[in-house]
């Protein structure tokens, strides 16, 4: 068996200890509203899973119409399904409550030790090289990556130039029209958007470079309330790095608190829930209209065809109240 230098597992271990966890239920819920009697209904719901930074477990599940897991092969997704072939209510309800501890990721410097280097799957390098509908990896991104990371010699090193050109050219405004879609090419042109664009933008000029890249969503968690209502989702990325494997950047929350520019290169705090991961999204049924940009929202056809008049209602409640991540 390999030994290992106790100092340095000592420190490890402190440091593990030492990471921020939060811990809080979650209400996803929403109505669709003014469904045509009748008419045949699909409703899927993103959910919610465990993995090594987030425990989930489900309380409940209920809607008006029987709810079915599905899950999709191409990214791992989750979610509820459910259909009516002739609905009989104008309105249907539907939630799901979460209980969500959230832990910390920290990858980069003493926070982990490089015991070995990392490895990433074909099908996975291939899959997070690819570009997506709103997302090329050719054209204008690639142009602005190779000027970005000339000199550059590793990818951890081009991928945090890309990460400082995105912070430092982007603003993130919501003003306008065109923001909010991951549309690589209204970002390189407005040098504005939500947290969609920055980091669609990353994404496009990482790929660019060789560099394995995965878009992900869910929801934010105010840091100074310890229960609320959520008004919208929150998104991050990951590029992929050789010795230290996934490495997680959340630029606009970077550029909204400045001063954690350097920990939201290769950190995410605990202020946050992930739900899916991945762009142009074929659902489990496979559904009608085309491949969802992204999905963190409900998603509901009528008719084989996509239906909007849907209201939303998410809400979270820390569970221990003196948690360390409220600062």
């Amino acid at each position: 068996m390999r030994k290992l230098w106790l100092p340095f597992v000592l420190a490890a271990v402190s440091l593990v200890s030492a990471q921020e966890t939060r811990h809080f239920i979650f209400h996803y819920g929403f109505t669709v509203k003014n469904v045509p009697i009748g008419e045949k209904v699909r409703v899927w719901i993103p959910a919610a899973h465990s993995d090594q930074f987030q425990e989930v477990k489900v309380i409940s599940a209920s809607g008006d119409l029987g709810l079915k897991k599905e899950h999709e092969s191409r990214f791992g997704n989750e979610m509820l399904y459910a259909d009516a072939s002739h609905a009989k209510q104008a309105d249907l309800h539907f939630e799901v409550v979460y209980d969500v501890v959230r832990h910390e990721r920290l990858t980069l410097g003493i926070a982990r030790p490089r015991l070995a280097e990392a490895e990433l799957k074909d099908r996975d390098r291939k899959l997070f090289l690819q570009p997506d509908k709103l997302v090329p990896i050719t054209g204008l991104p690639a142009e602005l990556a190779i000027k970005v990371t000339g000199g550059q010699a590793t990818p951890l090193d081009k991928a945090r130039a890309i990460y400082d050109y995105v912070f430092t050219t982007m603003r993130y405004d919501k003003s306008g029209t065109g923001w909010g879609r991951g549309d690589v090419l209204y970002a390189c042109d407005a040098k504005k958007g939500n947290c969609t664009d920055f980091h669609s933008l990353f994404i496009a000029m990482a790929r660019s470079q060789g560099i394995p890249a995965r878009f992900e969503i869910g929801f934010p968690l105010p840091t100074d309330q310890h229960s609320s209502e959520i008004a919208g989702y929150h998104c991050w990325a990951d590029f992929f790095e050789p010795k230290d494997g996934w490495i997680p950047v959340d630029i606009s929350e970077a550029w909204k608190h400045q001063e954690k520019r350097d920990y939201f290169f290769g950190a995410h705090d605990v202020n946050r829930v992930q739900f899916t991961m991945g762009r142009d999204l074929r659902l489990s049924p496979l559904q009608d209209g085309p491949p969802l940009n992204y999905f963190v929202y409900p998603y509901v056809e009528v008719r084989g065809k996509e239906y909007c008049d849907v209201a939303l209602a998410f809400s979270f409640a820390d569970v221990d109240t003196g948690t360390s991540a409220l600062k």
